[in-house]
């Protein structure tokens, strides 16, 4: 088994296990391997730290640039966030922005609620005063929780 370090296209890194380096050539070609923060299938190897070539020039500065990258601690604490908003909150699906109100203007009980709504029904809870914030949620915590 080969424990292998990955990347997908927005800089999140994480671990991949595989019987050979076939069989994740192949998992490549077929984008069956997915990021487990965002689901993106652009996914490409790491090198080892025995291949990292610590002489090369540095590359030329072309002036300011800005760039995020995530650290597996930092990872790992949005992660243990995002679980725990999905633990204490009620899934309202595509009856969110109505539940809200509801909620808002004493019609419910009071509690923490998650589902969908578009840019524009934030954008009319938020000037009813009614605090909302987007939560994107990685593809692998959609599912139930463990």
């Amino acid at each position: 088994m080969k424990v292998l370090d990955l990347r997908c296209a927005h800089g999140h890194r994480f671990e991949g296990w595989f019987g050979s380096e076939d069989e994740l050539v192949a998992q490549l070609e077929q984008a069956r391997v997915e990021c487990p923060l965002c689901g993106d299938t652009a996914v490409t190897r790491l090198p080892s730290a025995p291949r990292l070539n610590l002489t090369a020039a540095p590359p030329a500065d072309d002036g300011p640039k800005q760039s995020v990258t995530q650290s597996p601690d930092l990872q790992a604490m949005w992660l243990q966030a995002v679980r725990h908003v999905l633990e204490k909150t009620e899934d309202v699906g595509e009856g969110f922005p109505e539940e809200a109100r509801r909620i808002h203007y004493g019609e419910a009980p009071e509690r923490g609620i998650r589902g969908r709504a578009s840019r524009a029904e934030t954008d009319a809870l938020r000037e009813e005063g009614i605090e909302v914030m987007p939560l994107p949620l990685p593809p692998m915590l959609k599912g139930p929780l463990q």
